[in-house]
């Protein structure tokens, strides 16, 4: 069940099967902005903003149906070169690991990260989270072959680091509007929606999202370690195998 986020008062929300290996991956990029600064996007209702707390909008997927619940997407974390991740389970953050990881992440549920060796501000950390709201439909038996590129770049790590808080929407493209070109699936091509829009609702608009990253500055307020409601309850999650990518 594919499921776009927005509704119209003369069109029904549109449902069909797509194969992952036939579309591109797009992250759209935008600094913080308020509800109220936020523009319109035409003449639709959104049921989501990209504003709301993480988890909303993933668990409001989960209760339109759908083969979603339980599925564990696959999905490939990137950060520049020497970084290390890990994520959180069982009460405290997994051993780190450098990227690219893979992992599997159920849709509606929110992990938390954690980045540390951030190339150039190594004695530094960030916390950012992975939300993933849709899932992809590939041929059965080669989920792990086409997980959802998040990526920390250096420049969301530093303007995190420098206080800022950076939301990217990963989007599938819609293939009936994509450029007809190769593109170089090692790179995640994005761009800067600006402070005042919406990055869901331009997502929606040009594809499918499928996962929202969020990134700032916020740290563990207990100093003997993360508590529960900072890690979002450690929902499960399982390791993957990496891809290769053959040029």
């Amino acid at each position: 069940m594919v499921h776009k986020l927005r509704c119209t008062d003369t069109q029904e929300l549109l449902s069909a099967k797509r194969v992952a290996c036939n579309v591109a991956m797009v992250a759209l990029f935008s600094l913080a902005a308020t509800a109220g600064s936020l523009a319109q996007e035409g003449e639709v209702h959104y049921l989501h903003q990209g504003v709301m707390p993480p988890g909303a909008i993933g668990s409001r997927q989960l209760r339109r149906g759908g083969p979603l619940p339980g599925f564990f997407q696959p999905v490939e974390i990137k950060a520049p070169k020497g970084a290390l991740v890990s994520l959180a389970t069982g009460g405290q953050f997994d051993a780190p690991q450098a990227a690219p990881a893979g992992v599997g992440l159920l849709i509606g549920q929110v992990y938390r990260l954690r980045v540390t060796n951030i190339p150039v501000n190594l004695g530094l950390e960030l916390f950012p989270t992975i939300e993933i709201i849709d899932r992809l439909y590939a041929p059965r038996g080669q989920e792990s072959r086409f997980a959802i590129p998040v990526e920390l770049t250096q420049q969301d790590l530093r303007l995190a680091m420098d206080g800022k808080f950076v939301t990217r929407v990963i989007y599938l493209e819609d293939p009936q509007t994509a450029l007809p070109v190769r593109e170089d699936p090692r790179v995640q091509n994005w761009f800067d929606v600006g402070p005042r829009r919406d990055p869901l609702a331009v997502a929606d608009s040009l594809g499918r999202p499928v996962a929202i990253l969020r990134l700032g500055a916020r740290l563990p307020r207990d100093q003997q370690g993360p508590d529960t409601g900072f890690l979002f309850g450690c929902p499960p999650w399982v390791k993957l195998p990496m891809r290769k990518i053959v040029d």
